[in-house]
């Protein structure tokens, strides 16, 4: 695989800054801008993330595939919040400057890469009706499916920070880009922590997806109610913990149980739906903002990801033929076990499908537990 150059996003910055700092900048500028970025993360990003596994050894795959999700992901969330604080100092021009150089570090590093030092992962060829591949793979995973559905939704209604932080900042609270910049870096702190147990974490699950989209759902909705800026601030420390946990682990499951050589168009797939969904979402969740208020746009996202995970699971438990309980003081707190654990022999092929999809650890009892 050749370096993922990023077909530099950086001129695409910088011209966007000098636009606005020289006064020209209008609103069709932006959409165009906004445009020709959506294209270049359409290739860029599904190379960055199946670079990783040229990078290092096999061994060292799943923290490395945790890590670069969790760095991923926790800039797609951090960032606006970063922004805002920038943009309270030096102005909005220079913040679109600032970003494009700092991609000079990125090209740095790549060109001081050795090409001989990369770890040898089956590629397949250029050939017409690889995306059909891609997507006929999919629909065989139905564990796939299940991680792309949530992450899908909550994507959509849930994960629009920038949007709903700043209405809560400003029309709730009568706050400045400040302080709209000081709930992002609060955000971070729950961000940075699930990257580290990101980092650490060696088997990634299904069920951890759906677990922490619930957990997503529930700490919104309080999020939503708080009634002050300062309560709202740390309510935004477990909404950070619980969306970069299931992002995560969304990223890190389909990576670490797909095929090498359909890595990269499943991953294509996974990014059209991580990264589409906001175009969907943030005029939906705009409109609630403006008609209901934005804590009804935050309430949207909590329902939403309450929802899904739920139906989640029940298609799971009924599909994978599982149980899970949830027994909140003894441990193990989570339990995942197969309805018919007494049975000499898998039933059908979906039995398959839930040993992949949940990672079973024992499978002499076929049961196990978290």
């Amino acid at each position: 695989m050749p370096f993922p150059s990023g077909d530099h996003p950086e001129k695409l910055a910088a011209g966007l800054g000098l636009l606005v700092l020289s006064g020209h900048a209008e609103l069709w500028h932006v959409y165009v801008f906004a445009f020709l970025l959506g294209c270049v993360s359409a290739i860029d990003a599904p190379a960055r993330q199946t670079f990783v596994a040229d990078m290092v050894p096999a061994e060292r795959l799943s923290n490395a595939v945790g890590l670069n999700s969790a760095s991923f992901n926790a800039a797609r969330l951090i960032g606006p919040g970063v922004a805002g604080l920038a943009i309270a100092w030096v102005g909005i021009g220079w913040v679109f400057l600032i970003n494009a150089v700092t991609f000079a570090s990125t090209i740095f590093a790549l060109t001081r890469m050795h090409k001989d030092e990369l770890q040898a992962v089956p590629h397949t060829a250029r050939g017409k009706g690889q995306i059909r591949e891609g997507i006929s793979y999919v629909r065989r995973r139905s564990d796939i499916l299940v991680v792309m559905a949530v992450v899908g939704v909550v994507s959509t209604f849930g994960l629009n920070f920038q949007l709903t932080s700043a209405m809560m900042a400003r029309t709730e609270f009568g706050k400045g880009p400040q302080e709209y910049g000081i709930l992002g870096s609060v955000l971070a702190i729950g961000s940075l922590t699930g990257a580290l147990l990101a980092a650490r974490r060696e088997r990634p699950r299904v069920r951890l997806v759906i677990g922490s989209a619930i957990a997503f759902g529930v700490s919104t909705g309080v999020m939503a109610l708080m009634p002050t800026y300062e309560t709202y601030m740390l309510a935004c420390i477990p909404v950070g913990f619980a969306s970069l946990t299931m992002l995560t682990a969304a990223n890190s499951t389909i990576q670490m149980s797909t095929d090498p050589a359909m890595r990269g168009r499943v991953m294509s797939l996974y990014m059209v739906v991580f990264l589409g969904a906001t175009p969907v979402g943030s005029p939906l969740v705009g409109w609630v903002a403006e008609h209901l208020g934005a804590r009804w746009a935050i309430g949207v996202g909590s329902i939403a990801a309450l929802l899904v995970a739920g139906a989640a699971s029940l298609w799971a438990a009924r599909r994978w033929n599982v149980e899970v309980r949830y027994r909140l003081i003894a441990r193990p707190h989570l339990q995942v076990r197969y309805r018919d654990a007494e049975d000499d022999e898998p039933a059908d092929d979906a039995r398959t499908e839930a040993a992949r999809a949940l990672r079973v650890g024992n499978l002499s009892d076929r049961a196990t537990s978290a």
